[in-house]
């Protein structure tokens, strides 16, 4: 098989990896009755402790307009605060609230229990290789992102 078509069939891979995943279903609330977008940034506000929007946009890869709004959101709904660097009023930390907390650390449990039952589902002998594998995958991609 060429490299073209062995590069066609890590699309389609890659494809029915991103729809078993759900995350073409962006208007779902799938994820504990947030949108995909709100529970990635839940997750990275959390691990982070706080965290500014620029900072998140870039861990989540959204431009600051599609990341603002998202936040914005989670503010309305209770689950993060924002707070403004009293020294830089450009500096907008964000942190989650007690439901926030709440609502992360049932993201987390819920993610690594799914996670651990796939990872356990592939063949022993297997394991390290794809973890290795989807490493090279991503390390590929941010190179590509570089580039362009």
């Amino acid at each position: 098989m060429s490299d073209i078509d062995n590069s066609k069939q890590l699309r389609e891979v890659i494809r029915i990896l991103e729809r078993k995943l759900g995350v073409l279903g962006e208007f779902k609330t799938s994820c504990c009755g947030v949108t995909m977008a709100q529970c990635h940034a839940l997750v990275e506000i959390g691990r982070a402790g706080d965290i500014s929007l620029k900072e998140l946009s870039e861990i989540l890869n959204l431009d600051s307009s599609s990341m603002s709004r998202t936040v914005n959101n989670l503010v309305n709904n209770g689950l993060v605060r924002r707070d403004i660097e009293p020294l830089d009023r450009r500096y907008v930390t964000i942190t989650l609230t007690e439901s926030g907390n709440e609502l992360f650390r049932s993201i987390e449990e819920r993610m690594n229990s799914y996670f651990e039952s796939v990872y356990l589902a592939l063949p022993e002998d297997k394991r390290k290789q794809v973890l290795e594998s989807l490493d090279i995958l991503i390390g590929a991609i941010d190179k590509k992102n570089v580039v362009n």
